[in-house]
């Protein structure tokens, strides 16, 4: 069963007389609910993450417009998280050195190696002498003392410990420079094409480069784990040493506090690189990666950032496309079962990303299997709706069962007998 919905993001309105076709428009107004997507509400008015799974291999979208917004920078660029839309860029793959942005790709192959099972939050990592001889930013790490995996990572994040970043690349690597192997291997994968790094801190060292652009790919892959958000947020917070001496940290991202949204990012700063920000801030559900290299000062950094995410949020929004909240007309037909037919939803929402006020030419396509044989459990997946922006394939959600049918037994085949149902 196949079924085309062409949208134009404004009101809903649905064709009369045409069963396999319907138009519905969506755009900056709110609409009323439809079938599939029902609503064209902006992201502020959504509760909780809305992230488009973009189809992996397709291109990323471009809405940058022609604004200047005057920043000190050398490079910048700022993005959608969810789709990858690009919002604004300035020299966004001039290669650059980015201080300790870097530290962004540490923390990512953090994160990699609990995902993976080759690391625990809860797990006791051993200080070398090395990693505790580290200067500049740092906790003043014990040699040969061990920590909880966790509140080295907590200290990454937090206050851009360098100490902590040589005992974790030390703990998944066996080296530094075993683990800057798997870094830049790392970024390769990311497509973080103008990328080079020499250490796992950022601190000087030649060669070593990035580029707003990559920083941002970077970011966006970070700030897809959930376990990120625990540390990143944390404004200021004592880091505990083995015989109970403790040090005090404070987020070197001044925006967690201060910027409405902002959640997690990371700073850098060597005479070489300037200063630098990479943040990202979230409002009703829309997402943004904003960043910045070689800043004159501090304060500059901070406030280009600021400039950048205001401009976005007032100018952008997200509009759903597809609503879970929000079961089909259609059903899905059952083979076997007590009942001929469940009811069916999206798994998920799906949104695009979109300036206020324009309209978008988006199309769902909803495909259901023909039959589901029974038992049907309540969420088992009977199809699926694939939204193409521009004719080109961006997400796919999965349709589940709303509720579950039960296989018929021998009575109820007996029974749809003595009443004519077909078997």
């Amino acid at each position: 069963m196949k079924r085309l919905l062409g949208i134009f993001l404004g009101m809903s309105l649905f064709l009369p007389g045409i069963s396999t076709k319907a138009m519905i428009k969506v755009s900056g107004r709110t609409a009323e609910p439809a079938a599939v997507s029902a609503l064209a509400e902006t992201s502020e008015e959504n509760k909780g993450e809305l992230r488009s799974e973009a189809v992996e291999g397709t291109e990323t979208n471009i809405a940058s417009d022609a604004v200047d917004l005057q920043l000190h920078a050398k490079a910048s660029y700022m993005m959608d998280w969810a789709s990858g839309t690009e919002i604004y860029s300035a020299n966004a793959t001039q290669r650059l050195p980015i201080a300790s942005m870097c530290k962004i790709m540490t923390l990512i192959l953090c994160f990699d190696a609990i995902d993976g099972g080759n690391l625990t939050l809860d797990e006791m990592v051993t200080v070398s002498d090395r990693a505790a001889s580290m200067g500049g930013s740092q906790v003043f790490l014990e040699a040969n003392a061990q920590y909880p995996a966790s509140e080295l990572i907590k200290s990454i994040i937090v206050c851009s410990a360098n100490d902590s970043c040589v005992a974790m690349a030390e703990r998944i690597a066996g080296s530094e420079s075993l683990f800057t192997d798997k870094m830049n291997a790392r970024a390769k994968e990311l497509g973080a094409e103008n990328t080079l790094f020499a250490n796992c801190t950022g601190l000087p060292k030649e060669p070593q480069y990035s580029c707003a652009h990559d920083v941002a790919k970077m970011l966006t892959e970070l700030v897809s784990h959930e376990e990120y958000f625990t540390f990143s947020k944390i404004w200021m917070d004592k880091f505990q040493h083995p015989q109970g001496r403790y040090t005090e940290i404070s987020n070197t991202n001044r925006l967690v506090r201060f910027y409405e949204g902002c959640d997690g990012g990371k700073t850098g700063f060597t005479n070489q690189a300037g200063f630098c920000l990479a943040a990202t801030a979230k409002r009703g559900g829309m997402r943004l990666i904003a960043v910045v290299i070689g800043e004159d000062s501090s304060d500059h950094r901070f406030g280009d950032t600021r400039t950048m995410l205001d401009y976005a949020f007032a100018t952008y929004t997200l509009k759903t496309v597809v609503d879970e909240n929000n079961p089909l007309s259609e059903t899905a037909a059952v083979s076997g079962g007590k009942t001929k037919c469940v009811t069916v939803r999206p798994e998920r929402s799906s949104h695009i990303f979109s300036k206020r006020g324009d309209t978008e030419n988006v199309t769902i396509d909803i495909q259901m299997k023909n039959r589901v044989k029974a038992p049907v459990k309540a969420g088992d997946k009977v199809g699926e709706i694939i939204v193409y922006k521009d004719n080109v394939e961006i997400d796919r959600v999965n349709l589940i069962a709303n509720e579950s049918a039960e296989a018929a037994g021998f009575i109820d085949h007996l029974r749809r007998i003595a009443q004519g149902w077909k078997l």
